[in-house]
């Protein structure tokens, strides 16, 4: 089993914050240990208490330990960079959206516009639940949405929005050349880049 290396982290925050969120990141290099269903729902536990529209709660999410049979078919589905990396995670935990909502009042159904945003949200939740567990989790957009959907089994009216990795981090030794260089927290813009007073 690979034990994480060091990593050296670089990141200051422009304005005071709790430590959480300079400290969490998104490694590639992975253990290969199988994590429980437990320890995963605690994080979609989580992410289930994120904000939404309405409270229209759109998120939805399909997990598949390493074990689990749907495990290589839905592994096929990431690019041939993501498979280089993601094979030693401990879950794959697809995140969708429903993209309908109740109308306020009624029981019909009305498009929700706000479905892949707030979805957003509580996938940020989960990502700080994992950091704060003790686990790393990785966010993938680089996949096949629709052999992804196929393989999960997604209802009608959802949207596959990511897949995420998740598992204890492993020693960046173990990752392909390119992406040893790049294991460790990288940067963000300044916030005088992001956000300005009164406008755009």
């Amino acid at each position: 089993m690979s034990h994480p290396s060091p990593v050296t982290n670089t990141r200051k925050a422009d304005f005071p914050i709790d430590a959480q969120f300079t400290e969490r990141w998104s490694p590639r290099a992975y253990t290969g240990e199988v994590i429980s269903e437990a320890d995963v729902m605690s994080m979609l536990e989580a992410a289930r208490w994120a904000p939404s529209s309405n409270n229209a709660q759109p998120w939805r999410f399909a997990v598949v330990l390493r074990n689990d049979p749907q495990w290589d078919a839905l592994f096929a589905t990431l690019n041939p960079n993501n498979q280089a990396w993601a094979g030693k995670a401990g879950a794959l935990v697809a995140i969708a959206s429903y993209q309908l909502a109740a109308k306020a009042g009624t029981p019909d159904l009305i498009p929700n516009g706000m479905h892949a945003f707030d979805t957003g949200a509580a996938w940020a939740y989960m990502a700080m639940q994992a950091h704060l567990n003790g686990f790393s989790l990785h966010g993938i957009g680089g996949f096949d949405k629709a052999a992804g959907a196929q393989v999960l089994g997604l209802p009608a009216d959802h949207t596959l929005q990511m897949l995420a990795t998740v598992g204890k981090r492993g020693d960046a030794a173990t990752l392909p050349d390119a992406l040893r260089e790049r294991e460790a927290p990288n940067a963000r813009k300044p916030l005088s880049a992001l956000a300005k007073r009164g406008s755009f």
